[in-house]
């Protein structure tokens, strides 16, 4: 997935933590969500200005950020 358009990162925004489409949402607050148990229904209930999209674009740069294992 390419998420380069919906994670932004913004030096003086949230400390230049990776944001959602440069709101002060950061892909760490949605990951921790969805750690502690929050389904993604309850996460976009509760953040209605997030969309499915946003969250599966959180994963796909968590993801990337984990380095790939040797061939």
């Amino acid at each position: 997935m390419d998420y380069s358009q919906l994670i932004t990162v913004e030096p003086g925004k949230r400390s230049g933590q990776p944001c959602i489409r440069g709101m002060r949402i950061a892909v760490r607050d949605v990951l921790e969500y969805l750690a502690g148990g929050m389904t993604v229904d309850e996460l976009l209930a509760d953040f209605p200005e997030l969309t499915l999209e946003d969250v599966r674009a959180c994963l796909a740069f968590a993801a990337e950020q984990l380095p790939r294992p040797a061939a």
